[in-house]
């Protein structure tokens, strides 16, 4: 597919449409006359640049894929939108819930809005995907999430699962685009063939480099979509983003990456979910330290999880002193600079455990996206190696993100 001259909104035709704002141009990324505008100026994300789409919302009926995190200034994009006017009729919530209030994988019920009065259906309950009643009576799917730019988080799947259903229900998706944190660099094993699942449903690696206007573009393009379908879209782009330029997110995108610091530690440390180790949840710093009691002597710092609703009722090691790494000052500068996952802190506690035979779980491989990781990992394979291995897949999925970036 062929990049595409970038005109105020993306479709997924990749047709030009007139201009309803600042002009771009150039391979489909966000031109600028003015660079240094774009370097020093403060994001204005999509969701925020309202006179570029709620006139074309008006006189349609509306869905809401949204979560907390879907703001416009500094209120929920629903309560924002009703007051202008727009005709909200459904709103549909992934894992956390509608207003992000939901613990990890706590199943969530389909309710009624308590603030707006709009039915709400639940995409991490019973199902993952929209059905046709789910979207009867709704013209067109706003679709505005903070995304984090990591594989296995699992809005990039509830992008998927909407795009799909509105596609075989002929119904157009809106995509208020927003910053990836994690986007200064790619890197992570692409998904293998019969890896696939919620956390990991594409064949690309962990840290993608993409924001979500520029993902859907992706699954369309590849075909992902299933039987090859595609999407109609509609990407409201942000101002003054490139790919890269630090960001810090006002709301975390969910309750265990409550902070910056976890958020661009995520693309490692959520990889010890698959292991014995405690990723921290449980704690108000979860993915910012790992622990075991396995441990004890051989580490210093602990910490001791314990249930915080909303966050984590039933964390690892509920109640147990876990010993390990505190990560909260790791200097993540260094991953941009690097352009590399942090392997070393996997190996670390690895090597230290007494353990070892029981030290991977069954998810670690979902996780990874294949099954040699963990085998390398115990082999003692060096992290240059394990990098290397990750090649030629890793940058052929590099020269295919290409086509799709909006931004420079």
């Amino acid at each position: 597919m062929k990049k595409i001259q970038f005109l105020g909104w993306v479709t997924a035709s990749f047709l030009l449409l007139p201009s309803c704002g600042s002009g771009t141009g150039g391979h489909g990324r966000q031109a600028s006359a003015d660079s240094a505008a774009v370097a020093d100026n403060p994001i204005v994300t999509g969701a925020d640049r309202t006179e570029e789409y709620v006139p074309y919302l008006m006189g349609k009926r509306v869905g809401l894929a949204i979560n907390n995190t879907s703001v416009i200034g500094d209120k929920l994009s629903m309560d924002s939108l009703i007051a202008l006017g727009v005709n909200v009729v459904k709103g549909f919530g992934p894992e956390h819930g509608f207003r992000g209030n939901a613990s990890a994988g706590a199943k969530i019920v389909d309710e009624v809005d308590e603030k707006t009065d709009v039915p709400l259906i639940s995409l991490f309950g019973g199902k993952y995907k929209p059905t046709a009643a789910d979207l009867d009576g709704v013209d067109v799917m706003v679709f505005d999430m903070q995304d984090v730019g990591v594989r296995f988080y699992t809005y990039v799947s509830t992008l998927h699962y909407i795009m799909e259903a509105c596609a075989e229900n002929d119904i157009e998706v809106v995509i208020l685009d927003r910053p990836n944190p994690n986007d200064g660099y790619v890197d992570g094993p692409v998904l293998e063939k019969g890896f696939e699942s919620f956390v990991g449903m594409h064949p690309i690696p962990i840290a993608h480099g993409l924001t979500f206007g520029e993902y859907a573009g992706m699954i369309n393009g590849q075909r992902w979509l299933a039987d090859g379908v595609q999407c109609k879209i509609k990407v409201i782009p942000m101002l003054n983003y490139h790919h890269g330029k630090p960001y810090t997110l006002p709301i975390p995108p969910s309750p265990n990456l409550n902070t910056q610091q976890a958020i661009l530690l995520y693309p490692a440390t959520c990889l010890f979910e698959g292991t014995e180790i405690s990723e921290g949840r449980g704690t108000m710093f979860a993915f910012s330290v790992v622990g075991s009691p396995k441990l004890e002597g051989k580490f210093d710092f602990s910490f001791t999880p314990v249930s915080i609703p909303g966050m984590s009722e039933k964390p690892k090691h509920l109640g147990e002193t876990c010993y390990g790494l505190d990560l909260r000052e790791v200097d993540t500068d260094s991953f941009k600079t690097s352009g590399r996952i942090n392997l070393s802190w996997l190996r670390e506690l690895y090597e230290a455990h007494p353990d070892k035979d029981n030290f991977f779980r069954g998810s670690f491989s979902r996780l990874a996206g294949n099954d040699k990781l963990e085998q390398q990992i115990r082999n003692g394979i060096s992290d240059e190696e394990i990098h290397q291995s990750w090649e030629p897949a890793l940058g052929e999925f590099k020269q295919m993100r290409e086509q799709y970036l909006i931004y420079d």
